[in-house]
């Protein structure tokens, strides 16, 4: 366990504001954000404990998030629930395999899938979607598909799977971007606690960070959720903020790996 500093303390609170505010805003967002904070600001040495130890707040902001969205009617719940019972499978075989490979090649790996998928969430930015969309033959498929795909990527990376699960329900249903964001919350969740278990199995979580995160979570998750409701009427807005929010850490995480800051 990290032996905190009142700086460092402060630093895991604001981060976890932060953390809870992006899980609230986009559905994503928690991990990539949360995994360099305790390595850079924090100071948590092992970014194999950083994982495990993100894996444990995302999964109870991302549930404090999940609240504030169905309160407003934004999650479309057997979507999410075929999506995260696929996904979960899909997570515990990833954080297993991601256990034994180098943590810092685990980042920069990590950053370049974050590009990639940025990318795809602008090149989609103008897209409407369906906001009645039900879960029905012609999509069970695809959840599941994609669902794996994502659980297996979160579990890899250590990460809630925000980032990859609202552009994964977008491609699976067409739903639009703000039902997407309160849909992937239900299987943020999922993903979470399915990584978080493992890494807390293997003894990789340090729970006084953790527990920082969460409180400091705790507001920034209902802040995030308000934001998102107003600028869903604003078309594309979303995405570009999305796709923002995921260039900017990538960007950032591989400069650090590289030594260039």
């Amino acid at each position: 366990m990290l032996a905190l500093t009142l700086t460092q303390s402060l630093a895991g609170l604001a981060s976890g504001s932060l953390v809870g505010f992006s899980l609230g805003l986009v559905g994503g967002g928690g991990s990539i954000l949360a995994v360099p904070a305790m390595v850079y600001l924090v100071g948590v040495a092992s970014p194999h404990v950083a994982i495990g130890t993100s894996a444990v707040a995302v999964a109870v902001n991302a549930m404090m998030s999940l609240g504030s969205h169905a309160r407003s009617g934004t999650v479309k719940w057997r979507c999410a629930a075929v999506f995260a019972g696929a996904g979960v499978l899909g997570a515990a075989l990833g954080s297993t395999i991601g256990q034994m490979i180098d943590g810092e090649m685990l980042l920069s790996a990590f950053a370049v899938l974050m590009l990639v998928v940025g990318a795809l969430m602008l090149k989609r930015r103008n897209a409407v979607g369906l906001p009645d969309v039900v879960l029905g033959r012609d999509n069970f498929g695809k959840l599941v598909i994609f669902g794996l795909g994502a659980g297996l990527l979160a579990g890899f990376f250590g990460i809630g799977g925000g980032f990859l699960i609202v552009p994964g329900l977008i491609a699976a249903t067409g739903m639009p971007i703000i039902n997407a964001i309160g849909s992937s919350l239900f299987a943020v969740s999922a993903f979470g606690v399915t990584t978080a278990g493992n890494y807390a199995f293997s003894g990789l979580v340090d729970w006084p960070v953790a527990a920082l995160f969460i409180v400091g979570g705790f507001l920034g998750s209902a802040i995030g959720a308000r934001v998102a409701r107003r600028l869903a009427d604003a078309k594309g807005t979303l995405n570009i903020v999305f796709a923002a929010l995921i260039f900017a850490v990538a960007i950032y995480m591989l400069a650090q790996n590289a030594g260039l800051l």
